[in-house]
Order: C-alpha cells, then sequence, then structure tokens
C-alpha cells in the first residue's frame, strides 16, 4: 500500500546539476587536445570509439548515482565499515596524488586561452586566488557551483559547435565513423581518446555530488536522467571537437591546445580562434574547479574528516590540489620543463587507482545491506565488468609503455 505521507518526487529538471558537473570535469584541455589529434590523424573513423567509451562510462556513473542516493554513508565510510580504513585512505590519497600531478594541465589550458592574444604568464595567478576565494566564500558550495558549470557547459556548447559549423564536415563519412571497424588502428592516441572519455574518477565523483545536491530515494529516477544527460553532453562535445578536426586539420601534428587555435585562424579567421579559445577556457576552468574538489573531497573522505560542502577539511584539501598545480604550472610557464618525474608517478598511480575504483563500485553497488533492492541487474554488472577489465588493459598499457621506459631510464 502506497504511503500517503511519501515526498513527490522532484520533477527531473529539478534533479540536474551533477552529471553536468562531471561532464564538466571530464571535458578538459587534455581530452579537447587528445580528441583534436584522433581528428586530424584519423578523420572520423574512430568516432565509434567516443560512443563506446561514453557507454561505459554511463554505466559507473549510474553505479555512482544510485549509490549516492541509497546509501546512508558517504564511500569513505562505507569502505572503512566493510574492508577497513586502510582501503578509504589509500583511494583518497592516490586520488588526490592524481588530481594534484594534472591539475597543471588544467592550469596551462587557461594560460594556452589567455596566451592567445596576450602575453601574461601570472594568469593562472588570478585565476587559481579566484577558485580559492569561491571555496571559502559560498556558505553551500554546490548551489554555486551547479549553477556556474551550467553557465560552462552551455558555453563550451556554443563554442565548439559553432567551431563544427564553420568546418562543415561530411556527414556521410562521420556516418561511417559511427560504426565499428575493428580495433587494428588503435594506436595510443586512440586509447588516451577512451581515457579521457572513460574518466573512472569523475563517475565515483557522483556518489558525492548526488549527496550534495540532496537527491532522495524517491528522486532517484529524475537523478539517472541527469546522468544520462551528462554523459550525452560530453560524448557530444567531444565528437564536435573530433569533428571540427578530421574535417579541417586533417593531417596537421598538433601538439598543444594552443595550436588547435593557431591551426583555425587561417581556415576560419578570427572568430574561428575566438571561439575555439572560449571553449577551450570555459573546459580548462570548469574542470580546474572540479578536478581539484575531487582531490579534496575524496581524500578528506577517505580521512574521515568529512565529505559535506559545510565542512572545512575538504575545502582545505581542495585549496592544496589548487596550490600544488598552480606551483608545477608556473614552473612549467617559467621554464618550459615538464615535470617529468611527477607526471610519471601520476601514471604509476592511476595504473592502481583506476581498476581499483571500478572494482570497488561494482562491489558496492552489489552489496544488498547497502543498495537493497537497488542493487545492480545482470546487465550493468556485465557492462561493468567489460568495464573493469578495459580499465585493465589500460592501466597495462600505460605501465608498459608510459611509466616502465621512464624509470628504466631513470635507473639507467
Amino acid at each position: 500500500m502506497a504511503d500517503d505521507n511519501a515526498p513527490a518526487p522532484r520533477r527531473w529538471h529539478r534533479a540536474l546539476g551533477p552529471g553536468l558537473i562531471t561532464a564538466c570535469v571530464v571535458i578538459g584541455p587534455g581530452s579537447i587536445l587528445t580528441s583534436s589529434k584522433v581528428g586530424a590523424e584519423h578523420g572520423y573513423s574512430m568516432s565509434w570509439v567516443v560512443l563506446a567509451s561514453a557507454l561505459f562510462m554511463l554505466t559507473f556513473i549510474q553505479m555512482a548515482a544510485r549509490l549516492g542516493v541509497v546509501a546512508k554513508e558517504s564511500p569513505g565510510q562505507l569502505l572503512a565499515d566493510r574492508a577497513g580504513r586502510w582501503l578509504a585512505v589509500l583511494i583518497g590519497v592516490s586520488i588526490f596524488f592524481v588530481a594534484s600531478a594534472f591539475q597543471f594541465g588544467n592550469n596551462l589550458g587557461i594560460h594556452s586561452a589567455f596566451e592567445a592574444y596576450f602575453q601574461f604568464d601570472y594568469i593562472v595567478l588570478i585565476f587559481n586566488a579566484a577558485a580559492i576565494a569561491f571555496l571559502f566564500f559560498f556558505k553551500n558550495i554546490y548551489r554555486a557551483l551547479e549553477k556556474l558549470m551550467m553557465g560552462f557547459v552551455g558555453l563550451m556548447l556554443l563554442a565548439f559547435a559553432a567551431n563544427l559549423l564553420f568546418a562543415k564536415p561530411d556527414p556521410t563519412e562521420w556516418a561511417r565513423g559511427l560504426v565499428p571497424n575493428g580495433i587494428g588502428s588503435l594506436d595510443l592516441s586512440v586509447l588516451g581518446l577512451v581515457g579521457t572519455t572513460f574518466a573512472i574518477a569523475a563517475a565515483y565523483f557522483q556518489i558525492y555530488l548526488v549527496r550534495q545536491k540532496g537527491i532522495q530515494r524517491e528522486d532517484l529516477p529524475s537523478s539517472l536522467i541527469d546522468s544520462r544527460l551528462g554523459v550525452l553532453l560530453m560524448a557530444a562535445i567531444t565528437l564536435m571537437i573530433m569533428g571540427t578536426a578530421a574535417a579541417a586539420l586533417k593531417g596537421i601534428k598538433l601538439e598543444g591546445a594552443a595550436d588547435v587555435a593557431m591551426q583555425l585562424e587561417p581556415l576560419f579567421g578570427s572568430w574561428g580562434k575566438a571561439l575555439f579559445c572560449l571553449g577551450l577556457f570555459s573546459a580548462a576552468y570548469s574542470s580546474f574547479l572540479i578536478n581539484s574538489m575531487v582531490g579534496g573531497f575524496v581524500l578528506s573522505d577517505g580521512l574521515g574528516l568529512g565529505s559535506g560542502p559545510e565542512d572545512k577539511w575538504p575545502r582545505y584539501l581542495t585549496a592544496a590540489v589548487l596550490l600544488i598545480g598552480m606551483g608545477v604550472a608556473m614552473f612549467v610557464i617559467k621554464t618550459g620543463t615538464k615535470p617529468m618525474t611527477a607526471i610519471v608517478m601520476a601514471q604509476a598511480v592511476t595504473v592502481i587507482v583506476a581498476p581499483l575504483l571500478a572494482a570497488v563500485l561494482l562491489w558496492l553497488c552489489n552489496r544488498k545491506d547497502i543498495m537493497g533492492k537497488d542493487r545492480n541487474g545482470p546487465l550493468i554488472n556485465a557492462l561493468g565488468v567489460v568495464g573493469f577489465v578495459l580499465l585493465l588493459v589500460m592501466a597495462a598499457n600505460t605501465a608498459v609503455y608510459k611509466v616502465w621506459p621512464k624509470v628504466s631510464a631513470w635507473l639507467g
């Protein structure tokens, strides 16, 4: 018998937010460069890889959304109670380290967007100061963050869709690229495209976002719509960038995101360059904020110091990620030397933490004592296992082709 006093579920559009925020952290300078490179090298033929990666991202982001809504405790506490605090700390420290090590890429993305017009190396100091002020100024940080990220998603859609219209892609050839055409041509750049689209740490952070949004059990169907929309927008923006490169930059070697803007100016004029830089800035600064929060909030939760938007330690540790990323970026800008030790160490940590996060999500979402009737179904589990195996393969690829060559060179 239905409970007449149960609260009515909110309309689906009132549950929007967490999935859109996740889309913002996935679409960063690294994903823009990677999708541009794949489009320039392979044309439209690897578009199906984006769809396949988005399917696995959708699988895990929906697991995380359900866990965040149904579970009564934070992920760190769930792990501490059922496996031991050590696992929660291991995940927290690993994600904090990876977020800090790669945060400088978001700083460099902002620097590149402005460098196309004027030289001011300290622009990253201004934006980091603004981000730290944002962290401590708002009492309800989630509500402010949601509004800001919705604006950035809109700017990215506008900028990259306009670039795509300038490029005039071939729809017939693009449609053929959406159909899998074998794996023989999957090179390191294409595997990078999988890694930047199927971002398991961003999917894991969805647990925290739906809790901060205050989604209740009766709102779960609406929350899943939000997750699907976030992944759809993420895939659409990635395909727009890839399609633009396939149509306009075929055969051109791209070294950085700023190179894409420079190459578009002769073809599209100053408007095309400006639009791309607007999209690059929106992607860099939105990812800039959320990436730092992923590191700060997950570590604080793992240490048992709180995971809510009103807690102080998640904000302190998020500020630490911002400061580390800014320091590394300023070193790169001033010296032109990349901190290879930090990059290789972050890659080594990713080899461990990416499959671990997928395994943890699968484990928690299949526990009856946590999820009850909302446990994973057979289809979600099947896709989850395939996604876990894919992350293992990518981890092995990173270990063999990126981490070990550098380590062996250092060992002489």
